[in-house]
């Protein structure tokens, strides 16, 4: 079978870079404890590793012990993890992603000048869950046109709409478009990442000259079921974790596959994925 490979797929940049920064703390760590409040980035196989490494990943701040090494996951946390942190003497080795750091530095300001913050994504995803805590935790969260009507508009108030960093660009201008319809005091920030709209286009591109597509990535990986949604509405579409979960049969009929893979995927796991299914 023909295999196709998206031009943007795979690890991105601040993924990367949390990767990297992480497993320089592991190889220096000399018999010291690190830890990560979160799984490092929503790659099971990935941070698989890092525990192997020693990497103690730990759900609350309350777990990790004063005076530890701590690292801030890619996605970011709330301002409120900084001020404890700094209360428990830990050292921290801050991953956030650039980007996702740049929408704090934003919600804070207008947060801070009298703006009524507007996340558009997941309320559990742990990225809009840092956002929020950066104006106190009095954002309203909207992932979909129907959550607009939930918000208690005020023509006194001002309003600033951020969004998630992998939130799918046509579903962001769609729901601001219903938010500009409810208030004409509107200031709109799109932050979605430009590596994640690159993503999403050359998946289109690509699903558009195939057979079928395999999308690679962490189930509870946001980026990568956007991917997935994308390319099943134009073409056959297997979501996947590593090549174990693909069959033989689940290509019959197919001659030309393509690939492409979330954020957090690394680069091993494309590979044997694209190696399994040029067997077939």
């Amino acid at each position: 079978m023909e295999v196709r490979i998206a031009e943007n797929a795979g690890f991105c940049f601040g993924v990367k870079r949390a990767m990297n920064m992480a497993w320089d703390e592991l190889e220096n760590k000399n018999g010291n404890k690190v830890y990560s409040l979160g799984p490092l980035i929503h790659n099971k196989q990935a941070v698989d590793k890092y525990k192997e490494k020693g990497l103690l990943e730990m759900d609350s701040l309350d777990k990790v012990p004063n005076d530890s090494k701590l690292i801030i996951r890619s996605h970011g946390v709330a301002e409120d993890v900084y001020v404890q942190s700094e209360s428990k003497n830990m050292d921290i080795v801050d991953t956030t992603c650039p980007f996702v750091k740049k929408i704090h530095e934003i919600v804070k300001e207008f947060s801070n000048n009298g703006y009524k913050i507007i996340i558009v994504g997941n309320a559990t995803h742990p990225e809009i869950v840092g956002i929020n805590g950066w104006c106190n935790n009095e954002a309203f969260v909207v992932n979909s046109e129907e959550d607009v009507d939930n918000i208690p508009f005020n023509n006194n108030d001002k309003y600033c709409v951020v969004s998630q960093t992998t939130a799918n660009l046509e579903h962001f201008d769609k729901i601001v478009e219903k938010i500009n319809s409810k208030t004409d005091n509107l200031t709109v920030k799109n932050t979605i990442c430009f590596a994640t709209k690159e993503r999403q286009l050359s998946a289109t591109d690509l699903a558009k000259e195939v057979d079928c597509m395999v999308v690679i990535g962490g189930k509870h990986s946001s980026n990568t079921q956007k991917l997935v949604n994308i390319c099943k509405d134009i073409v056959p579409t297997f979501s996947i974790e590593t090549k174990e979960e693909l069959q033989k049969d689940m290509f019959e009929g197919f001659k030309v596959a393509g690939v492409t893979a979330g954020a957090s995927t690394p680069d091993w796991i494309i590979d044997e994925v694209i190696e399994y299914l040029k067997e077939i």
